[in-house]
């Protein structure tokens, strides 16, 4: 009878140990399943504006300092919504370093660039989607300025823009999400290279 109750204290004593030992490799690879899903997501959630959001990726730095310098920051920050197609740091470093620094010198004519690559409404990767669906592959929204920028897909399946001047850029980068709008980044800037 001895051997009976210590067996059943022992398989009582093993069984609790572990469920705490399985409670807590459970909690811990949930931690490392959330903390993995959190950080390769793409997308930049809560930025106070879309200036927050274009802020929020050092790779558009440049864009930034543009929209600041062209005096566009005071505009996105309020109303909207707004999509910014963001050229990135290196769309802006294959213009001519002369013509990047007279621009950053003009606020008026900066600002008539930078109001070319940015829309009235949101317009993430699935909004996207289905504007082109609905246009059969091709979709025009109209600029902060009053031009159009028509996209389409490319053979090789991206996301292309177009402005009225025929200058052209893929999107490379979706959704990074501010409280009035979202930016999506492009490898190049829709203005004349000269």
């Amino acid at each position: 009878m001895k051997k009976s109750l210590l067996m059943v204290g022992a398989f009582v004593f093993l069984n609790f140990t572990a469920s705490r030992v399985f409670a807590q490799v459970t909690t811990k690879d949930t931690a490392q399943k959330t903390t993995t899903t959190t950080t390769t997501t793409t997308t930049t959630e809560g930025a106070s504006d879309v200036v927050g959001a274009l802020s929020s990726n050092a790779d558009y730095s440049t864009a930034l300092s543009a929209v600041k310098a062209a005096g566009l920051d005071s505009t996105l920050k309020t109303g909207g919504p707004y999509t910014i197609f963001a050229p990135n740091n290196v769309a802006f470093s294959n213009l001519p370093p002369a013509k990047l620094d007279s621009l950053m010198k003009d606020p008026a004519k900066l600002a008539t660039i930078l109001k070319g690559h940015v829309v009235t409404g949101k317009y993430g990767k699935a909004d996207i989607i289905k504007a082109l669906n609905a246009g059969k592959g091709k979709a025009t929204l109209t600029t902060l300025d009053g031009q159009t920028l028509t996209l389409s897909v490319t053979a090789d399946k991206k996301l292309q823009l177009a402005n009225a001047a025929g200058n052209t850029a893929q999107v490379i980068l979706y959704d990074l999400i501010g409280a009035n709008g979202i930016v999506n980044g492009l490898n190049g800037v829709l203005a004349p290279v000269k």
